[in-house]
This record gives structure tokens, sequence and C-alpha cells, in this order.
């Protein structure tokens, strides 16, 4: 489509006659003389704007219901506008921007569900009578990118159209007061005897001069309030927002005098800032150097004891390391005593609140005796082997040894007796494999009575699933721990420990023709099967 700049004066014409024609056409109920008009329209191609007349809309007032909102506010805020339905959008935002004073690049209206535009009327929204409601929600300057020099300037269109319209005439140009005489003497005529003669063709009108832009003012513009703040502020003087992160301070700025002494003020505020961090920073690490050098750290300040409650001077208590909580001696003395886990936790208590700190080994050292932190040892070695799953203690009589097996090992030898121990036999038989010495042990238990106690244990642990024996040659094994696959330590069979069966068929590894067929087809050999594979 032709822009309006190749469009000829004559053709222009043409084209207000032909649009003024159709409206009185269409206003008559004339279809043949509109049909006439639209087909010369459209034969000239110059775009056309067509608007119901204001002045067949209803005339009565309207109270529209509207709801006023902005990013801060939790709720909307029911106000109630009058209008009318011939009322445009942007209308509707010019008196707003006049009553309430929101520009209104500031306003944007929901009617209807639906985003309202500035050229649609209010009728077209369904804004017919009272109680009709609207939604406005009120963008702030930076989102809706409007700068304080454009609100004045639209602020100053705005009176200079009120003084217009209280003078009542509108200034018009230079030499054209005869050109709008001849005009008003053709209408009559027109009126009088028929269609005038020709006219001459308008002069095309001069375009008018660009606005210039304002000034810019040397600093940056706060993205909150849009108060424009100097370029060496670091906040807002205004509200206190930040500066934008990317703004630079022109290489050419200069500072004035208060500036300058501002400047240098937050430049010595700032050495001296960091002068006392550093010197705190020194003196902390000098604390922390000598607090490290102490097995218990004493109190500082005067504290009541939590359990005792008695009153423990300065120096005297101790602060524990992990949790800063601080007791007297004896009571940490006696929390270790009577404490029945590895690990010592601090006794701090209250309705809310059980402190999970643990007293770290130093601390515990300085407070007991050498005697005492032996046996403290010792105990607490005793309730780990207890707690822990997979531990076993040396068989040798009187022997302390104990150990925490893993799943592939069979075998574990003692650090303290250096005997070796049977892991699946639980037992000592040096000399001997697992085979050899179960059938020794079955003649032995005859007559023995730690051999008969042995067997029936391991008896007991055949009957209870603990145990099973070999499918191939029926030494007693065990899983320990992991999978459901186990292996004979005798004749190295792989056996499932859940169906009690080999693990292969007769042609050994891979033969899925016998055995337990795990995985087969994606098919567990057994409910509770846990990858014996």
């Amino acid at each position: 489509m032709a822009t309006p700049a190749a469009f000829s004066p004559e053709t222009l014409q043409e084209a207000e006659e032909l649009a003024a024609s159709l409206g009185t056409a269409v206003g008559l109920g004339d279809r043949e003389g509109a049909c006439r008009c639209v087909e010369q329209l459209a034969d000239l191609r110059v775009p056309l704007s067509v608007r119901v007349t204001p002045d067949v809309y209803p005339k009565e007032e309207i109270r529209l219901k509207v709801g006023v909102e902005d990013a801060q506010a939790d709720a909307s805020i029911p106000v109630a506008i009058v209008v009318t339905s011939d009322m445009t959008i942007t209308e509707l935002k010019d008196k707003v921007n006049r009553d309430y004073g929101f520009h209104p690049s500031l306003q944007t209206w929901v009617i209807g569900k639906r985003l309202a535009q500035g050229p649609e009327t209010l009728f077209s929204l369904g804004v017919r009578k009272d109680g009709d409601a609207a939604f406005l929600y009120i963008r702030s300057a930076q989102q809706a990118q409007l700068t304080r020099e454009q609100e004045q300037y639209d602020q100053e269109q705005q009176r200079l159209g009120k003084i217009i319209s209280a003078v009542g005439y509108v200034l018009e140009p230079r030499g054209t007061a005869g050109i709008k005489q001849a005009k008003k003497q053709e209408d009559m005529h027109r009126g009088a005897t028929g269609p005038p003669p020709p006219l001459l063709p308008k002069r095309a009108a001069l375009p008018a001069p660009p606005m210039l832009p304002p000034k810019p003012k040397p600093g940056w513009e706060c993205p909150q309030c849009t108060f424009v703040n100097k370029p060496t502020r670091p906040g807002c003087e205004m509200c206190s927002a930040d500066r934008p992160a990317g703004y630079q301070v022109p290489a050419v700025y200069q500072p004035d005098e208060d500036e300058a002494r501002w400047l240098q003020q937050e430049e010595a505020a700032c050495q001296l800032y960091q002068q006392a961090l550093e010197e705190e920073r020194t003196r902390n690490f000098e604390e922390l150097l000598q607090t490290d050098q102490h097995s218990l750290v004493p109190n500082r300040l005067q504290i009541d004891c939590p359990i005792c409650y008695v009153l423990i001077e300065p120096g005297e208590g101790a602060t524990l390391r992990e949790c800063l909580h601080s007791f007297c001696k004896d009571c940490l003395k006696g929390t270790i005593v009577n404490s029945t886990d590895a690990e010592v936790a601090c006794p701090y208590s209250d309705n809310d609140f059980a402190c999970n700190g643990k007293l770290q080994d130093r601390e515990i050292r300085s407070l007991l005796s050498a005697e005492e932190y032996q046996r403290f040892l010792e105990l607490r070695l005793s309730i780990a082997e207890t707690c822990s799953e997979n531990s076993y203690h040396c068989k040798t009589l009187d022997c302390p040894g104990w150990c925490i097996f893993e799943d592939e090992v069979n075998e574990f030898l003692c650090q303290l007796c250096g005997k070796t121990n049977c892991l699946l036999c639980k037992a000592i038989h040096e000399g001997m494999n697992c085979r050899e010495y179960q059938d020794d042990l079955r003649v032995r238990a005859q007559n023995d009575v730690a051999a008969r106690q042995t067997s029936e244990m391991l008896k007991a642990m055949v009957e209870s699933g603990e145990a099973m024996h070999c499918p191939r040659c029926q030494v007693i094994v065990q899983k320990k721990d992991g999978c459901d696959w186990i292996c004979c330590l005798m004749c190295k069979t792989e056996i499932c420990w859940v169906t009690r069966g080999p693990r292969w068929g007769p042609q050994g590894q891979g033969d899925t023709s016998g055995g337990c067929r795990c995985r087969v087809n994606g098919v567990p050999c057994h409910p509770n099967c846990q990858n014996c594979h």
C-alpha cells in the first residue's frame, strides 16, 4: 500500500469529498450512493478511518465502577468515574489524567476481559449502563519509559488546550482566513444552487517543525522514582535506591565543590574502615591462636552453670569449642563419666532446645585423669563394638581385639594376639581348612564341651537360616552382608543364597539351563531375591 506522501493534493481533495459523501449517504440510507462512493474510494486506495458520529450515542452519564491497582498494592481500590458511552479509551485516559494526575502512558485498561485500545469506545467494550465494571492498572514510570521532561511537556500541552477552549476559537495560520471564508460561501452556494464548481487544488500544508529533545542533565536517573541524581552519587537522593549497575561516571565530568568535599570525606572514611577491619582481623587471629593452645577453653564471663546452677567466675569453668556452651568443670566431668554413647554430647538443654554438639577428645582428656581417660577409651571401644552390625571379636581367650568386616573378607588377623580368625566358621582353625575343621568339630563334639558348643552354634545358625550347607560339598557357609551371591571357599561353587541352590547349571558359569536362572527373560529367581547374579 502506498504511503501518504505519494498522494497528490487532487487525490486527497477527492478522497475527502467522497468520504463526506459516504457518511451522508449512509446516514440517509442511500445504498446506491454509498456503494458508488465506496467504489471510487477503493479506486483511489487512500487509507480511510471510519467511525460512528458521537452524536448518535446516548448522552446519559454512566457511573463506571473501576478497580485501580499498581505493582505494590495487595488489592485493587474501587473508584467510581462518570463517563459517557461514546467516550474512547484515549479520552478516558485523558480524563483520569486530569482528575487524578496519572499520565496516559502509565494507564492500562482492561474491560470485558480484554485489553482496551485507544480508539475503541466504551460502548463497543460493553459499557452502557450504571454499575458496569472496568479494571485500571497503573504502571511505574520506569516500566512505561516516561521521563520527567516528557511529563512536563504533556502537562504544558494540556494547559494550552484548556486556554484555547476557554477563548472559544482556534488560531488559524496566517493567510488561511480567506480560504476559510471561500469554503463557507461555497457550502452555502452548494445548498442553494446544487453542486459547486470544481475547486482549485489545495496547497500541501507545510510539515510542523520537529520538537527539539530536552537537553539531557548530567547524572543518572533513579530506576524507581526517576529523579536525576548527580553522577557521583552511589544512591538516589530521594528514595535511596541503588545506582544502576551499568552506569559509569563520564570521564569529562567535573564535580562541584560540594561533591568534591563529599568524595574526599568518603575516601577518608573508607580508608579508616579498611584499617579498622584489618586491625580487627589481626586481633581475632591472635586470639584464635591463643585459644587453640588451650586444651580446655576457659569461660570469659561470669556464668551460672546450666546443670548445677552454681555461680562460676571467669576462668573457673569451661566453654565447649563446638557449641560455645559454658559449664563448670565438675559437671562436664560427670557428663563424660556417665555417658553411655561412643561420643559425649553437650549436656545443655531447656524446655525448647537440646544441644547436639559433641565434646572434643582433647577437652575430654583435659577433664579426666590418665586412669579415668584409659577406662573411658576402653568403654568407648566396647560401646562401638556393640553398636556395630558387622563387628567380630577375636576368639582367642581374653583377647580384646575386634574388627568390623566387609562382605568380601573371610579372615581376620588379630593385631593384638596374632591369631587368624575364620569369619565363616567363627573360630580359629590354623592348619585346617573349613571342611577339615567342621569334620574335626563333629568328632570332638562327643567329648569336648567347647567343641560341642561350637558345633551346636553352627547347627543353630543353619536351622535359623543364618548359614547353609554348600549344595556340592556340604560345608557350612554363610552370607555376611550385601547381595544374595556367595561362593563356597572349598569347592568354589557359586550359590544363590535366597534359593539355597547353585547359581548356574551343570556346565558351570554362564549355563542358564539349570541353577536358579535369575534374570532369565527379566524374571528374578525368587520374590525376595537381592541380586544374586
